[in-house]
């Protein structure tokens, strides 16, 4: 299984096999060659989007302030997560046909 982390995980790749993908490192601090900046680039923006659909995923969850900050109990977790996947199917439709809720 690959895991696409963000640059904060560099280095965890070595440690977990490979497994942990991170973006690029920059090999070169001062006075890098051309072909090594668009090449780290295009490297960048590839990693980048594999990963956008992960990030929209976590950004819709933390909008929701239950998930972000749930001061519940246990138990009740699946049942506010059900829920919260349920709104936002319904928001996308909603959306998605022209209609705004």
């Amino acid at each position: 299984m690959e895991i696409l982390a963000d640059a904060g995980y560099q280095g965890l790749g070595a440690q977990t096999g490979g497994r942990v993908v991170t973006p690029p490192h920059r090999k070169f601090k001062k006075n890098p060659p051309e072909w090594h900046e668009e090449m780290h680039e295009r490297q960048r923006k590839a990693h980048s989007s594999r990963r956008i659909r992960v990030e929209h995923g976590i950004g819709h969850l933390k909008n929701w302030r239950s998930l972000a900050r749930h001061h519940g109990r246990r138990e009740h977790m699946s049942d506010i997560i059900q829920s919260v996947a349920g709104l936002l199917s319904h928001q996308q439709a909603a959306t998605a046909s022209g209609t705004q809720t």
